[in-house]
């Protein structure tokens, strides 16, 4: 009796994806994380109420006694409260990959013939789109309250870049933090214990003149001291080149050190 050989049929490996599928599947992921909000308009209160409360809460109980008037005061702190939303908001992406990994969604996907990584960069690409929303409902609540962006279209579009790199970077964090946290619960809190201590000791609110020598000493390289700074130069037309070399050196470095751990992790869960 002769054994017979199965022919191997010729071609990519089961399970390879082109470079070009794997992009068209993590847009794909990004807009089906973007849809949900059409069929679930709740999902955007956080990324519309919260930046609100933020801008009238800091404007209009704060400004008067920190710059004397609540119109002085938010000439120099609504690009901070921007900065400030901004970062706690890519723990919405941490929630959002926790509760989707807890839920069993990965383990669906994993099923199929899809690219390992679409899902997560789908979906810091839709919370980046979602980034730029906030930030627009922000700026243009600030205009209604008399803030105004002296330094014309250029600079509020390179300003609303290097928010979106900054997020972008920072969302390999939230990404780790998905990843290794037990719940949601346990992200949130994380996150709140991380970024509200940077936020509140950087120059996103007050003056870093202002503060003990040796806290001004931590500001001076606080990455949200930088973006703050690189911001709202470009947002009114002030200096900016040193405030935004470092915050895209802040932003290089963050993505070199939680990229690689962010993947490593997301590959033992997934």
């Amino acid at each position: 009796m002769t054994a017979t050989t199965m022919p191997v049929a010729s071609g990519r490996r089961p399970g390879r994806v082109k470079p070009l599928d794997g992009l068209r599947q993590t847009f794909t992921m990004a807009w089906r994380s973007l849809v949900a909000v059409k069929h679930n308009p709740l999902e955007l209160v956080d990324y519309s109420i919260t930046p609100i409360m933020f801008v009238f809460l800091f404007t209009y109980v704060l400004g008067g006694q920190m710059a004397g008037s609540p119109d002085a005061y938010l000439k120099y702190a609504l690009p901070g409260i921007i900065v400030q939303n901004t970062l706690f908001m890519t723990m919405y992406t941490a929630m959002a990959l926790n509760t989707d990994l807890t839920k069993g969604v990965f383990d669906r996907l994993r099923s199929l013939p899809i690219t390992r990584s679409a899902p997560l960069v789908g979906r810091i690409a839709a919370d980046l789109t979602k980034h730029v929303w906030a930030m627009l409902l922000m700026i243009g609540l600030g205009l209604l309250l008399g803030f105004r962006v002296t330094g014309g279209l250029g600079g509020f579009l390179l300003g609303a870049l290097l928010l979106v790199v900054f997020a972008a970077a920072v969302s390999w964090c939230a990404v780790l933090i998905g990843m290794l946290a037990g719940d949601a619960e346990k992200v949130q809190a994380f996150g709140f214990t991380l970024i509200f201590p940077i936020t509140f000791t950087s120059s996103a609110f007050v003056l870093v003149d202002t503060m003990p020598g040796w806290l001004q000493a931590f500001s001076d390289v606080n990455p949200v001291t930088h973006l703050s700074d690189a911001f709202r130069g470009l947002l009114l037309g002030g200096p900016v080149g040193e405030p935004v070399m470092w915050s895209l050196v802040w932003a290089a470095g963050i993505t070199l050190v939680f990229c690689p751990l962010a993947m490593r992790a997301y590959r033992a869960k997934v």
